[in-house]
């Protein structure tokens, strides 16, 4: 029995009893609704149970229609030939008896505060048990069957088939009542999904498709919402081996069967992208049984024209701007030459704030302010802007004002730019700093800060204020080798310290209990004559002076091994300025003006600085030494004959 309000008109309605009704449907949801509409009664009143269920198939043979075949429990079960439920006219359909009536009150129901709901993937042939977080249940003897019961009503209002597809619910079903079986009382902390029925699923149907992969590679990558408009993909790069373009055959899908019994048709295949165009030998086209791919057989930038794809090495443009290519980012192994055409002096061949990398590139005029370029061949006729960045292998500069980083590098003129490379050529520097591994100046007129690791040769000297400094470590890659070698070195003395300063502890106690030790000895050795059974204290004594005695030598071997690895450290970091005595300053000119000469020791720490005289002819310079008394040892610059 059960009272129903209006809750809008606050209303009290006659009370109505529900009689249990026993109905047969196809469709439990739809007869519940029934039932609800005509005894006006909502549909959350309801509950129900299954009484029984009645599975009926039937198969068309040759067209002709056959009556619908009730099957056995045995034969439910048995209904997995996929040759049978994938038949487009194979059909199946459910009968259910069910008992409806009121819903028990919630102190009665056991599972009342196990929140559980039934749910399946799109295309139904997967469906799911979740039971919600905070789920609360006690362990009692019906338990499996009663959830069985509920899970298989929440499958019912569903219209899923039962018993079909129901293989995976047992195991599943049996771990969740063993959870609840072992902790009495259960409750689910995080929310649990758990696959319980599973049909037949269809292989989809692949459409065919045309993918340019060169340009995906390249597309404009956007910050949040931000798109650079700068790199706008002007050269789609490529390399060997890379795969350009693949088109993806059609594939018709394959049939499958849901989980309410329905046969899933796959669609037809859309085909509307087969390829229409050509491609050059420079292009490998591979047909394979799912897809056709086009691979590039060299390195270069991709060009579609008249319906035909190549690959192109060479390119000539008049400028590198905003305006015209935006930047131009192909991968420095793509075997990309540019040519960039633009010679007025006023303006920039490279424009503001273009990014450049290619494997070759030659600019016949400027490279703008805060335009970076990068190669492995890089020429520049004109010249570099105070605020620009070119890193190239090998690079030729007309006029430096900029930065450039590379392994050899040549300039007509420096002009108060920087330069950092392995060995660096210039006809006539005014200003600017250098670090390199040589340098080679024609003219070097006034204030270049010049830093070498092997060797500065000067020409001409027209100039002054210059310094021309010889630092073993000045290369990034030495320099940080040498740091690390100095940090290991402060580590591995200050271990040695440590050991040392254990040593001299367990040394004065071992001195200290050296006589209590020699006593203990000579009365054990009494005994062992004796035959009579050592004292447990004493034996106890004595190994434990042996452990001190075998921990003191331990500490000493350990000594032994910091010692050596410090000594390895310290060869090391001689070592990094063995070649500064070979190292050269050479001027071919007389020197004139105020011009330093300094050699930058690495052990100890130091500079030696000599300022050849004014008019003197001092061709070679190089860094001598001269043991003194006490093992001190005196550094100095002279004239050397090689």
């Amino acid at each position: 029995m059960a009272l129903f309000g209006d809750k809008k008109n606050q209303k009290t309605v006659e009370t109505k009893k529900i009689t249990p009704i026993i109905v047969r449907t196809s469709n439990v949801a739809k007869e519940l609704i029934a039932v609800s509409t005509n005894h006006k009664i909502p549909v959350s009143v309801f509950d129900f149970r299954l009484l029984s269920v009645e599975t009926f198939t039937k198969l068309p043979v040759d067209g002709k229609e056959e009556e619908w075949e009730e099957l056995t429990s045995d034969e439910v079960f048995e209904l997995h030939d996929e040759t049978v439920l994938l038949s487009r006219e194979f059909e199946i359909k459910q009968v259910y008896e069910i008992e409806i009536f009121a819903k028990e009150d919630k102190e009665e129901n056991k599972l009342s505060n196990l929140q559980m709901s039934v749910g399946a993937n799109s295309q139904l042939t997967k469906v799911y048990l979740t039971i919600k977080a905070g789920s609360e249940v006690t362990y009692y003897d019906d338990l499996e069957k009663d959830m069985l019961a509920e899970i298989i009503k929440r499958k019912l209002r569903a219209n899923l088939t039962i018993n079909i597809f129901d293989e995976v619910m047992g195991p599943e079903l049996s771990n969740i009542i063993a959870k609840i079986r072992v902790a009495g009382s259960f409750t689910f902390d995080t929310k649990e999904v758990f696959l319980i029925s599973e049909g037949l699923d269809p292989l989809a149907t692949v459409d065919d498709k045309l993918i340019l992969h060169y340009e995906k590679k390249q597309e404009s990558e956007e910050d949040g919402d931000k798109v650079d408009y700068s790199k706008r993909g002007y050269l789609l790069s490529t390399t060997p081996g890379e795969m350009l373009i693949e088109y993806i055959k059609p594939k018709p899908g394959e049939s499958g069967r849901n989980c309410r019994g329905q046969f899933l048709e796959p669609k037809e295949p859309v085909v509307k992208n087969e390829p229409t165009f050509n491609v050059t030998d420079k292009i490998k086209v591979v047909v394979g049984d799912d897809n056709i791919t086009y691979l590039a057989q060299d390195g270069g930038y991709v060009t579609f024209e008249n319906g035909t794809y190549d690959i192109r090495q060479d390119i000539d443009v008049a400028e590198i701007s905003f305006k015209t290519t935006g930047s131009i980012e192909s991968e420095l192994d793509a075997d990309v030459s540019i040519n960039v055409k633009e010679k007025d002096v006023l303006k920039d061949a490279v424009g503001m704030g273009m990014d450049v990398e290619v494997n070759e590139i030659n600019i016949e005029g400027n490279v703008g302010p805060n335009a970076t370029v990068r190669a492995n061949t890089a020429v520049v006729d004109g010249q570099t802007h105070k605020s620009s960045k070119i890193y190239a292998n090998e690079a030729k500069v007309n006029i430096h004002k900029g930065f450039i980083s590379g392994d050899e590098i040549h300039i007509t003129r420096l002009e108060h730019g920087i330069i950092e490379a392995q060995k660096v050529t210039i006809s006539q520097a005014m200003g600017g700093k250098i670090i390199a591994n040589e340098v080679v100046i024609d003219t070097l007129a006034s204030h270049v800060n010049i830093q070498a690791a092997h060797k500065i040769e000067i020409k001409r000297l027209k100039g002054e204020e210059n310094k021309l400094i010889i630092d073993p470590v000045v290369m990034k890659k030495a320099h940080s080798s040498l740091e690390s070698n100095e940090d290991q070195i402060n580590e591995a003395k200050v271990h040695i310290k440590e050991v040392e300063a254990e040593i001299k502890v367990q040394s004065k106690k071992l001195k200290d209990n050296t006589h209590s030790f020699n006593e203990i000895k000579k009365l054990l050795a009494g005994y062992k004559k004796k035959g009579v059974k050592m004292p447990t204290a004493f034996v106890k004594k004595y190994k434990q002076f042996q452990a001190m005695f075998e921990h003191l030598q331990s500490l000493k071997d350990e000594l032994k091994v910091k010692n050596d690895r410090y000594s390895t450290l310290s060869q090391k970091h001689k070592s990094f300025q063995n070649d500064i005595f070979d190292a050269r300053v050479i001027n071919h000119d007389r020197w004139s003006g105020h011009n330093e000469v300094i050699f930058r020791l690495v052990e100890p720490k130091q500079e030696v600085t000599f300022l050849p005289p004014n008019a003197a002819k001092i061709e070679l310079l190089g860094l001598k030494k001269q043991e003194l008394e006490e093992d001190e040892v005196e550094y100095f610059i002279e004239e050397v004959d090689e």
